[in-house]
């Protein structure tokens, strides 16, 4: 390695893979973590970061390729933010995500004692595995270096795609995306394409002027299809043509809607949604049970390996006809339910209102009679009173955000001290850090990965506490 400018590091041999998928370098005792490089790779590189005990880059030149990697199967790879690991040979993604959850619990959990980690699941399919994807319109998309160096006029400026990472204001303009199946590639070019015959203007990021702001598709493994249309101004009959249009060449579409939204985000969350045709939800069935989905429901993106996490997840609880289990985090209710089938009474907490409407309705949907669930912020409604008016837990069963649990969950997990904890999580590192809080009266008994995103490094993990003997009830 030779040291050039102060910003400028030659010859960098990547050592390991780091959080967030960086690849892991060192000079001179000190880390840097190389952005877009896998282990082998010998790069020049350019800081973007430099502090006193670690330093952040990203690669200008590479000396060398690792064998580790593949061919990108994505025109759009290397620009497009989305499947970052794309390039990476899929056996390797996985050998990766491994041992990102093994740095994770030896690193920030402490967590040496524990059962050997056993090998992350694969995908059953390392394309066309998403059930939802949202693109952004944008009136100033980003112009490809090639078009900049062909010095002609840019004629179209206009695009619905992916933000360019890192730059809120650009949008990459997306001709054909491997992440959801069809009839989604058809769909977005077909809105892009009447927006763009008829006048229709595409939001500007910057100055939020425009009327076209996202579009959102979902799809199910039954085959139901949903659109949904965010515009920035309520021109209703504009807005209607554009839907009939959709509906009228796309008969597939199971159900369409749009919404107005005049914030300066894009969260749909909080937004009014209009039924334009079709049904008002879509249904998805994983291992017979049946979710009603609509405009703005969570699930699992993968549902295809979802189906294999749910397994994972139950079969670790080890439930009982007479158990009692917590479900928290709990979403519309996809562990729950399921649950639901093997033991006496289940109990979710989720904080999002319209999320536990959806959890209620898919009971119903379902028949199941022994399924409660509850809404409101997870810290303020897991308590003392809680647990009085259901009953002490036998298993609780946790699924956070990427954030974690808050240390005050985890104090009255520890005073529930139910039999089995199952903590699924979509992120090791904070994942670690609560095993570390239950690692006072608990276990890890297994620990199973599961890839629920090919083509990226994050990694599903699914681990089994038992409380210890002798440990208060």
């Amino acid at each position: 390695m030779r040291k050039r400018r102060n910003r400028e590091l030659s010859e960098l041999t990547i050592e390991t893979i780091a959080a967030n998928g960086y690849g892991l370098a060192r000079v001179d005792g000190k880390v840097v973590f190389v952005e877009r490089t896998v282990p082998g790779d010998v790069v020049d590189v350019r800081l973007s970061k430099n502090k006193s005990d670690y330093a952040q880059g990203y690669p200008t030149h590479f000396h060398q390729r690792s064998e580790l990697r593949g061919e990108a199967f994505c025109s759009h790879f290397g620009t497009c933010g989305g499947c970052r690991w794309q390039d990476i040979q899929y056996k390797n993604q996985l050998e990766f995500k491994y041992q990102l959850v093994a740095d994770a619990f030896r690193r920030i959990g402490k967590l040496y004692d524990l059962p050997a980690i056993q090998p992350v699941v694969p995908a059953p399919f390392d394309r066309y595995y998403r059930n939802k994807l949202e693109y952004t319109f944008s009136s100033n998309r980003w112009i490809m270096p090639e078009e900049l160096a062909a010095e002609s006029a840019i004629e179209q400026r206009n695009a619905l795609g992916f933000h360019i990472p890192g730059r809120f204001d650009k949008i990459l303009d997306i001709e054909h995306c491997y992440l959801q199946p069809a009839p989604s590639n058809d769909i977005r070019l077909a809105v892009r394409a009447y927006a763009i015959l008829h006048g229709l203007t595409f939001y500007n990021l910057m100055d939020h002027s425009g009327y076209l702001r996202n579009l959102m598709i979902r799809n199910t493994s039954n085959g139901d299809l949903m659109v949904i249309l965010a515009v920035a101004e309520d021109n209703e009959k504009v807005t209607l043509q554009l839907m009939r249009h959709l509906l009228q060449i796309f008969p597939e579409i199971t159900s369409a809607w749009y919404t107005v939204n005049t914030k300066l985000n894009d969260a749909m969350y909080d937004l009014e949604m209009v039924h334009v045709g079709g049904e008002k939800w879509i249904t998805e069935s994983i291992d017979g049970v049946h979710y009603r989905l609509g405009p703005k429901s969570f699930f699992q993106t993968n549902s295809m390996q979802a189906a294999n996490l749910y397994k994972i997840a139950l079969d670790m609880a080890g439930l009982r006809p007479t158990d009692t289990v917590y479900d928290l985090y709990t979403g519309l209710g996809s562990i729950a339910l399921q649950a639901a089938r093997k033991c006496g009474k289940v109990v979710g907490v989720e904080t999002i209102e319209a999320a536990v409407e959806d959890a209620r309705e898919n009971a119903l949907l379902n028949n199941i009679g022994n399924a409660s669930f509850e809404a409101g912020d997870m810290m303020k409604v897991f308590n003392a009173d809680f647990i009085s008016r259901h009953g002490k837990a036998d298993v609780v069963i946790t699924d956070p955000p990427r954030a974690g649990m808050h240390k005050d969950v985890c104090v009255t997990l520890l005073q529930l001290a139910p039999r089995t904890i199952v903590y699924v999580s979509c992120n090791p590192v904070t994942q670690a850090r609560d095993l570390q809080l239950l690692s006072e009266a608990y276990d890890v008994k297994a620990i199973q990965p599961v890839d629920m995103f090919p083509q990226t490094y994050h990694i599903e993990n699914v681990v089994c506490l038992q409380r210890r003997s002798g440990s208060s009830e």
